[in-house]
């Protein structure tokens, strides 16, 4: 574009009003010459442009705002609008007013969903140190602009001071939520103290930011009349009053009116979006801007299903396509070859030190008051520098109504821009919260003492995975003895959809998207529910929302946190009506093999064919007959460790199947001699039991080959509930040789792989266990919380002091 809208005074653009869509190519019309082609061809350029910035700035980490920006300075009159064809064929004055109408369209429609998406009630449980942080952390970015108001004013001159201080006052004191929520994402934080804090803060700072852009607007609309201003403000604030008490009631009473579980009735969907803009147009017609009505209107929608299908019904349309056009537009506004002088480009340079330095210093100020260590205060300093759609709101209708010009304008986005692509990369550099986990020595079941707490991180992605994993926990026998403490990870994946980014946090302090807010709620539930009928229990819901690359990352990260002895991730099948076996989501599978490889624990992998139990002993009691398929090894010891622990619930009945070499095998055995005096130890330990309790039978097998021990495996005639079996890894047996040649799927082992198969008649659920083994793993027994026992009280203290896997402790 030759000239951006600023310069534009006294031309004249003429309309015609026919020429909206060509006759055509063949009857000599030139397509880009009427207005629907050319709006066509100027979007596809502009979600084109975006989505290959996004694409290249992912590497380091950037928020889908800053390549929308970019995007449009690209093609605006700072790259390729220098070119005067290129801006005169693609960008023509005559289209400004259709593409800036059709953007706003846009960003009033995504306003709602924010507004939507946002729960008030978390204003309420909001604690005073995060309120103190946002205050802090907004009052010194805003004198920084009142100096720099007083800069630019001398130049401008015409615009009343008091207006340009609150303009750029809030341009540089707002935190953007949404882009705050997708930067803890990537930096892996969303779960963390800092995190929580960030994310409240900013939600604080935000409400604030609506406030003084309302006032800002009134005031710049209205500069000569300061009665005229007080009317905007107090009109605004009874639209507010009136969309509290009457419209909110009026949608609640709709509500009401859908039967639970059944669709929300079309004409009251049609009715809330002719709602939106009624709303935009009675604010915009009151002298607020129009994006202030939407807002607003978003915000008076309860939470809770109606929200949800408003979200999924809208938000892709409105976030992927016409929102990066409002973001485009202020690129394409930005001149910056229209900031000549060095003394400008000074400013601009100390403006954004400043800026920045004075949110750091603000936030810093109070996290030291309330002690909070210095590294997390100046990491939660950088963080609330995340700029993004309010910022560009308000310098839009600063420009619009002729606060800023197009060099003061230029600055402003720049600054913007660039405070915005700074926070990862430095945060990255700066902050290491890996280094501030404590060491702990219980990373395996065996580890574990029996009359002590037992830790377990489940992992769930959908769902379905809740019923067995539930069970399974029931199975696993907590007792006031030995209680199991459980933390449930929702795994969320991190997409490029805003709803997916605006994190709210219930009272048990989880972090979950609001898209996902409905079937997180509905697993939480399930959790609740089973703590409350199960004694000796507890459940610690959280949320990984994560690209599925890097997922991994987080289950470990959780794992070594809360220092737990056993991950239990489902497994990337799931089961068809018809028995099979299919894969939902294929990096599901890469995000186990990594879960295998890094993990700070041992892990188990459940291959979910349902563990519903046969029989209903008592109340809260469930009868499972479970198998262990036992050779040999650490994940075999580790597997049965688990089993042991099962088998002391009432409702448990135990099989322990040992597989022993036949006279073939004996000579390729004997090089695992000490393997074999741990495994020997164990057994005695699990005979003496057996001899002694019903529920507990153990079987031994004499097989050859892996052949053999298939055809074992399959002859089995119980029919049981859950097999578990060691995963294997780094142990060579002549009893498995050959089982992984062909396997589909070689994380689980040969063994593991078998029972998971499709062709493995039995609808029996598997556990495949692999056990964790560091570098090194310290002796228990003079240690002043583990006193030294006898065998029989700690059966299993038995763990593989070196690796055959190569795997190092983080």
């Amino acid at each position: 574009m030759a000239e951006s809208a600023n310069q534009t005074e006294g031309v004249i653009v003429c309309y015609a009003p026919t020429m909206i869509s060509t006759n055509g190519i063949w009857q000599g019309d030139n397509p880009l010459d009427y207005s629907l082609p050319l709006f066509i061809l100027q979007l596809t350029l502009v979600v084109v442009t975006t989505r290959i910035l996004v694409f290249a700035l992912k590497p380091l980490r950037q928020p889908r705002v800053v390549s929308e920006i970019l995007g449009g300075i690209i093609l605006g009159p700072s790259v390729l609008g220098r070119n005067k064809k290129f801006a005169s064929m693609i960008f023509p004055l005559r289209s400004v007013l259709v593409l800036e109408t059709i953007a706003h369209v846009g960003l009033l429609y995504f306003l709602f969903l924010v507004g939507v998406e946002m729960d008030m009630t978390l204003i309420k449980r909001t604690g005073k140190k995060a309120v103190v942080i946002a205050i802090a952390g907004m009052i010194l970015p805003f004198l920084i602009g009142v100096f720099f108001a007083f800069v630019l004013h001398e130049e401008l001159g015409f615009v009343r001071l008091g207006t340009l201080i609150l303009f750029l006052g809030v341009a540089l004191s707002v935190t953007s939520f949404s882009v705050l929520a997708r930067i803890l994402a990537e930096l892996k934080l969303l779960n963390s103290d800092m995190g929580r804090l960030a994310m409240s803060s900013a939600l604080i700072n935000d409400m604030c930011a609506w406030v003084l852009l309302a006032v800002a607007i009134a005031l710049a609309a209205n500069e000569n009349a300061s009665l005229a201003s007080l009317w905007v403000i107090l009109t605004s604030l009874m639209f507010v009053l009136f969309c509290v008490y009457v419209v909110r009631p009026v949608i609640s009473w709709v509500i009401q009116r859908t039967p639970e579980g059944e669709s929300v009735n079309e004409v009251y969907i049609c009715l809330i979006l002719t709602g939106v803009m009624i709303s935009a147009f009675i604010t915009d017609a009151l002298g607020t801007h129009s994006v202030f009505g939407a807002f607003v209107f978003g915000l008076v929608i309860p939470n809770g299903p109606f929200g949800m299908t408003l979200i999924e019904k809208m938000e892709d349309f409105f976030t992927g396509l016409l929102l990066p056009l409002f973001f485009a537009i202020s690129g394409l506004k930005t001149d910056v070859s229209s900031i000549k002088e060095y003394s400008t480009w000074a400013i601009l340079a100390a403006v954004i030190v400043l800026a920045c330095a004075g949110k750091v210093a603000g936030t810093l100020l109070v996290t030291l008051y309330y002690k909070i260590p210095f590294d997390d205060g100046l990491t939660l300093g950088l963080l609330m520098n995340a700029k993004g759609l309010i910022e560009m709101i308000v310098l839009n209708v600063g420009k619009d109504q002729k606060v800023l010009d197009d060099e003061a304008f230029a600055i402003m986005v720049i600054v913007a821009t660039v405070m915005t692509s700074v926070i990862s990369p430095i945060i990255t550099t700066v902050y290491k919260p890996a280094k501030k986990f404590a060491p702990y020595k219980r990373r395996t079941i065996q580890q574990t003492k029996q009359d002590g707490e037992f830790r377990v991180l489940v992992c769930v992605h959908t769902p379905k995975n809740v019923p067995t994993i539930i069970n399974l926990l029931e199975a696993s026998h907590p007792t006031k003895k030995s209680p199991i403490c459980t933390y449930v990870l929702h795994l969320v994946e991190l997409t490029g959809r805003s709803s997916a980014m605006l994190i709210v946090h219930n009272g048990q302090k989880s972090g979950r998207s609001s898209v996902q807010r409905t079937q997180s709620d509905h697993i939480i539930h399930a959790f609740e529910n089973f703590q409350q009928n199960i004694g000796f229990i507890s459940i610690n819901p959280l949320t990984a929302i994560s690209p599925y690359s890097t997922m991994d990352e987080d289950i470990c990260h959780v794992a070594e946190d809360k220092h737990v002895a056993l991950i239990i991730i489902p497994f990337h099948k799931q089961i068809t009506v018809d028995g099979g076996m299919e894969t939902t989501i294929p990096a599901l599978r890469t995000i186990n093999l990594n879960v295998l490889t890094n993990a700070p624990c041992s892990i188990g992998i459940l291959v979910d064919r349902g563990l519903t139990g046969s029989t209903r002993l008592a109340v809260n009691q469930v009868g499972h007959h479970i198998a262990v398929l036992f050779i040999g090894g650490p994940d075999d010891r580790e597997a049965l460790a688990y089993a042991w622990r099962m088998s002391e619930h009432p409702g448990i009945k135990l099989t322990v199947v040992r597989f022993l070499p036949g006279e073939a095998g004996q000579e390729e055995e004997e090089d695992r001699e000490k393997e074999k005096e741990m495994d020997a130890e164990i057994i005695s330990e699990i005979r003496a039991r057996a001899s002694g309790v019903a529920s507990v039978i153990y079987k031994e097998k004499f097989v050859n080959n892996g052949q053999e021990t298939v055809g074992a495996i399959r002859s089995m005639e119980a029919i049981y509930d859950l097999v578990i079996v060691g995963r294997g890894e780094g142990q060579t047996s002549p009893l498995t040789a050959g089982l992984t040649d062909w396997s589909e799927c070689p994380e689980m082992g040969g063994i593991g792989d078998l029972l998971a198969s499709k062709d493995f008649v039995a609808t029996c659920s598997v556990l495949v266990v692999q056990q964790y083994v560091g570098a090194e793993v310290f002796e228990e027994a003079g240690t002043p919380d583990s006193p030294s026992r006898q065998l029989h009280d700690r059966p299993f203290d038995l763990v593989r002091r070196t690796s055959p896997r190569g795997i190092t402790q983080p």
